[in-house]
């Protein structure tokens, strides 16, 4: 493909200006890789390349996994989507209206109080109280945003109260069901996807823009703990875990992710059958029928005023204390990309947007 070193140099040009410390960026097909780049650094100070195999924090594209669980439960568990959430779970304060299917599509109700403070350090990570966490933050928010199913609303509270369903009904550790239900059954190496923070190879530090917003308010947002030194422009952010893994807790390559986004390609998948995949990708309503930019554990775009409007795709962003990252699903053209960055502002979707569709002629 005549346009492959262009993208090769414009990715290295975001490294060579700064815009990011590292990112690993994949586009891959059905059945192989259609394009692989890696590039920049893992730790500033200490001058680590960033490898295909250095880790990132993946934060909010843990939610696809995580709908991925629920789907796998529904299929051999016969677990039903439209039931309330409190059937299953009585720490649930939300009412009847709270499904399961809402929950999965953030058209529930349930707040979104900033989570940047649910955090904590790899030290105090083997003894975490994950249930009494989540408790205390329900206890601090019980009562809904909205009338469930009446609009849109994005909820990371709703998400770790999936993981809560998740261990309630398979019996098991949320990551241990994740790990052997999901990413076993696609080969995923526990180095490339998992729950856990390697030491080799290093995983990757994450960074904020030193002259940002962000970074102002950085203090009054986040544990000064987890604030680290800077080195050059960039504020380097310590090693951490969050609260609620269903929420945002996979760490991982961006071929750990294209693992998965080949599963959803091919003619069938290992996870789901075809009605639950079709399930999982279709676009959500309101209870007036008003269409939502939304799926089961994804969220939908289109590139507008493109030839490209005719296929759209399917996304999930992370974005946290020291990374942004990306992933999208073409279905209609045979293609997934995933993006991986360190760097807590970076421009994921503008990224995409221009480098994507290189590759994505009709399957």
């Amino acid at each position: 493909m005549d346009s492959l070193p262009a993208i090769r140099m414009q990715l290295e040009s975001l490294i060579r200006r700064a815009r990011t410390p590292g990112l690993q960026y994949l586009v891959v097909g059905p059945e192989r890789v259609e394009f692989e780049y890696c590039g920049g650094w893992a730790d500033l100070r200490a001058g680590e390349p960033l490898r295909v195999d250095s880790t990132l924090m993946a934060y909010s594209m843990s939610k696809t996994i995580t709908a991925a669980a629920v789907l796998r439960l529904s299929e051999s568990r016969g677990l039903e989507l439209d039931t309330p959430l409190q059937e299953h779970l009585e720490l649930c304060p939300y009412g009847a209206g709270v499904t399961i299917r809402r929950v999965l599509a953030h058209t529930a109700g349930i707040p979104n109080p900033l989570p940047l403070r649910w955090v904590h350090s790899p030290a105090e990570h083997a003894g975490f109280d994950e249930p009494a966490a989540l408790a205390a933050v329900l206890a601090r928010h019980p009562r809904l945003a909205f009338t469930p199913g009446t609009r849109y609303g994005y909820s990371n509270i709703g998400y770790w109260l999936l993981g809560a369903l998740i261990e309630r009904v398979s019996g098991r550790p949320f990551t241990d069901y994740v790990e052997g239900e999901v990413l076993g059954p696609l080969g995923v190496a526990a180095a490339d996807l998992g729950y856990w923070i390697p030491t080799s190879p290093p995983h990757a530090r994450g960074y904020l823009e030193k002259y940002s917003l962000t970074n102002l308010l950085a203090p009054l947002l986040m544990e000064r703990r987890f604030l680290g030194a800077y080195e050059s422009r960039w504020r380097e952010i310590h090693a951490h875990y969050l609260d609620g893994a269903a929420f945002g807790g996979l760490v991982g390559t961006a071929r750990g992710f294209g693992r998965f986004l080949q599963d959803q390609l091919r003619p069938r998948s290992v996870l789901f059958g075809d009605a639950v995949r079709e399930q999982s990708r279709a676009q959500q309503h309101a209870l007036d029928g008003t269409a939502l930019p939304t799926a089961l554990g994804w969220h939908i775009g289109t590139f507008r005023g493109s030839a490209l409007d005719r296929s759209g795709f399917l996304y999930k962003e992370g974005g946290g204390a020291g990374y942004h990252c990306l992933m999208r699903l073409y279905p209609g053209c045979g293609r997934g990309t995933v993006l991986l960055t360190n760097a807590s502002g970076f421009g994921v979707h503008r990224l995409l947007d221009r480098i994507d569709p290189a590759f994505l002629a009709p399957a």
